[in-house]
This record gives C-alpha cells, sequence and structure tokens, in this order.
C-alpha cells in the first residue's frame, strides 16, 4: 500500500513540475533594465460546470394582456404590462407579432366605425401596442391571420441590466377594439402576441 501511494505521489510531483516547466517557456521574459513584457488578458466566458457558454439571457414578458369589453363596446385594456430584464447585460425587443386565435381575424385598429356595420359575433380585433414611452404601431386591414406589428428596434423597446433597475424594465402599453359578442365570454384567447427580444449589442 505505501509502494502504491509513493507511486501516485511520484507521479502527481512529475506532473506538477511538467505544468510549471510548461508555464515557464511561455512566460513573457525581461532581459534588461527599462524592458517591458506583453501579456495577453485572455476571456473564457463558461457555465457552472465550466463548460463554454455565453452570458444568460433572461428576458420576462407579460404572462396575457388581458381586455375587458363594457356592454356598450367600449374595450379596455390592463392598466400595466411590463417587460423585465433579468440579464446582466442590455437588451432590447426586436420585433413583436400579433396572431389571430380561435376563429379570430385581424383588421384594422384605427376603423373609423368601430364595427358599427359589422355583424355581431364577427369575432374581428384591431390591436394597438407601444412599448416604453415608444410610438403606437397597429394592426391593418393587410392580413387577417397574423401581422408585424414592430419589425425591428424601436424607440422604447431598449433596457438596461438588471443591476440598473431605474431602467431595466419597460411598459407594455396596448388597446384594442371588438366587434360585439352574442354571448358572455370569459378569458376567451383571441389572438397572441410574440415578443422577440435579443442583446442590445
Amino acid at each position: 500500500m505505501k509502494k502504491h501511494m509513493s507511486k501516485i505521489f511520484a507521479m502527481a510531483l512529475a506532473l506538477c513540475m511538467m505544468v510549471c516547466m510548461s508555464a515557464t517557456a511561455f512566460a513573457a521574459e525581461i532581459r534588461e533594465t527599462g524592458g517591458t513584457g506583453t501579456v495577453p488578458v485572455v476571456l473564457s466566458s463558461v457555465d457552472d460546470e465550466g463548460n463554454p457558454a455565453p452570458t444568460a439571457l433572461s428576458v420576462t414578458v407579460p404572462t396575457a394582456l388581458p381586455l375587458s369589453m363594457k356592454q356598450d363596446g367600449t374595450v379596455i385594456a390592463a392598466s400595466k404590462g411590463v417587460i423585465i430584464n433579468n440579464s446582466f447585460g442590455a437588451v432590447r425587443v426586436r420585433s413583436v407579432t400579433i396572431t389571430a386565435a380561435n376563429d379570430w381575424t385581424l383588421t384594422n385598429y384605427d376603423a373609423s366605425n368601430l364595427f358599427a356595420a359589422d355583424k355581431v359575433d364577427s369575432n374581428k380585433l384591431g390591436f394597438s401596442i407601444g412599448l416604453g414611452d415608444g410610438a403606437m404601431y397597429s394592426t391593418t386591414n393587410e392580413n387577417e391571420n397574423t401581422q408585424t406589428l414592430i419589425s425591428a428596434p424601436v424607440a422604447g423597446c431598449y433596457m438596461s441590466g438588471a443591476s440598473d433597475t431605474s431602467a431595466n424594465t419597460i411598459a407594455v402599453r396596448y388597446a384594442a377594439i371588438c366587434t360585439p359578442v352574442s354571448s358572455p365570454v370569459t378569458d376567451a384567447t383571441i389572438a397572441n402576441v410574440v415578443f422577440v427580444v435579443e442583446w442590445d449589442t
């Protein structure tokens, strides 16, 4: 047993000497007074197990964008929706897309007649959204199923890293108009909004 342990110790010592010699061989040497040596600063990004990995991106978007239709047809949006950047670095919203769901279709949010001539239960949705203090972007008559409301980063879409709590959150402002319904509706999904978020590079 002692002989075995001695052998392991000898192997470990030899390995340590090889590493030390290797480090010395690649060291920057200065051989005269006033001489200089250039040494690189080397970065490796890793996960918790030491494997190569980028910085983690972590952003929270609203779980839903609730709408409430009053009996006079007025549609009220929730007063507050937010996107929160929990990441170390700054991020931005790259795009926002809306897709109609469950037999609903998209139409012009800026319709001046607010569906006055449409049949009840037509299931039409006009939608408008804005990020932070930026402009509002609305659905049109271009496509009844899916529309891209924001196709590139815009004013109001930028969030700082999580350590700057004064600027790592942006408001999601939205509004909608809907055709009237003949039966009560409760928590029906009429559309899905997709937020695409990326690093602010």
